[in-house]
């Protein structure tokens, strides 16, 4: 999922609530930007609703991307409750992450 500027508010509120929320700041010309989603897919599979997963791009986005201090794609930041619980930029595999979100949730 795209976040625009129109669509602001739903990832604010998004982010906001109390399920956590990964979101993967990418651009369209990033190589390790693109091996992301089918991990992201896989990540989805494990976890089911017991998460959120959003993709911004950093490009069509860039005051998300400066809010959030993002210096390099793809960088992957995880919130719950609108506070930052995690932040990696590089790829990162779908087994991993869903050790740092059971770390971050139980």
């Amino acid at each position: 999922m795209s976040v625009n500027t129109e669509k602001e508010t739903s990832f604010s509120e998004i982010i906001n609530g109390e399920k956590p929320v990964l979101v993967d700041f990418y651009t369209d010309w990033c190589g390790p930007c693109k091996m992301m989603n089918p991990i992201l897919k896989e990540l989805k599979n494990r976890m089911g609703d017991r998460i959120h997963i959003l993709k911004v791009n950093a490009e069509t986005n860039p005051a998300a991307a400066i809010k959030y201090q993002v210096r390099g794609v793809p960088t992957l930041i995880l919130f719950r409750n609108g506070e930052i619980l995690w932040q990696q930029s590089g790829v990162v595999q779908a087994p991993q992450l869903e050790s740092i979100i059971n770390s971050h949730i139980s």
